[in-house]
């Protein structure tokens, strides 16, 4: 896996923000390709990546990926990445460009687009959904009351939902991802289950928030398993098709096997 990435010059979201899980995911020979570089503009406080002013996009990555994806044999892959407000469009074609390079390379892989907010920019989300990735994944990342302590405006968990609507409102599956442990409490998580779900979320991932260096926000609580399976039951309560709940979730952790069991669900909705 990490020869496959050097020698395509590819960074991975799995590099990037330290996660937990790389191991677990590369032995599998599964990984989240992170796009358009590995700098972010903006400053999140939860999050690792690092943060500055990227390089200009490099035409010639789609391509690379769409090759690792058919080297690694790929049946579902992700494709994420900075936040690139340095962009007119966010970053949306080089997604869609990307997401055809892979189809064009590997026509059975199944591809997951888990895309930054784009400004809001409704042509942006429209340019990757025209691609038809077969899960559109916007993370909301926390709780709305939450969002200043990880450098966040709150008006932007109001946009995120808005991208999220507008996905489902094109027919798209949609997914979202929560990391909890930065002073929410049960009754935020749930207020956030439900305008996940008025907004059409279909599937969630639910997982603990760790410290990634002593400069970012501490942990306020660790949950335990069974409170992450206490929280998977109501999240499927509110009405999501599927969830993924536990300590060392991230929003791509399992994303293949997400799919599957609702694509499973609806292939014996249709039998009957």
């Amino acid at each position: 896996m990490a020869e496959i990435l050097k020698a395509g010059r590819l960074h991975t979201i799995c590099q990037s923000a330290r996660c937990p899980n790389i191991g677990e995911c590369w032995e599998r020979r599964t990984a989240t390709f992170l796009l358009l570089g590995d700098t972010c503009t903006r400053d999140c406080g939860f999050c690792a990546v690092a943060k500055g002013r990227p390089l200009p996009p490099d035409p010639e990555e789609p391509a690379r990926v769409a090759e690792a994806v058919a080297a690694l044999g790929l049946a579902y892959a992700v494709v994420t990445s900075v936040t690139r407000d340095d962009l007119p469009d966010g970053g949306a074609a080089h997604f869609a460009a990307v997401i055809r390079a892979i189809r064009a390379k590997s026509p059975a892989t199944r591809i997951e687009a888990l895309i930054p907010d784009f400004g809001g920019d409704a042509a942006a989300l429209e340019t990757v959904l025209a691609a038809r990735p077969e899960v559109l994944n916007h993370n909301l990342e926390t709780t709305e009351s939450l969002y200043p302590a990880i450098r966040r405006p709150r008006e932007n968990y109001r946009r995120s939902l808005g991208v999220l609507a507008a996905a489902k409102a094109r027919s798209a599956l949609t997914k979202s991802g929560l990391m909890i442990g930065l002073g929410e409490g049960e009754a935020d998580i749930l207020r956030t289950f439900d305008d996940l779900r008025r907004a059409g979320c279909d599937l969630l991932t639910v997982g603990q928030y760790l410290q990634p260096t002593a400069a970012h926000p501490p942990v306020a609580k660790y949950y335990t398993p069974e409170e992450f399976a206490g929280l998977a039951a109501s999240a499927r309560r509110a009405g999501f098709r599927e969830v993924v709940s536990g300590p060392l979730v991230r929003s791509s952790y399992q994303a293949g096997r997400l799919y599957e069991t609702v694509e499973h669900k609806d292939e014996r909705t249709c039998a009957t």
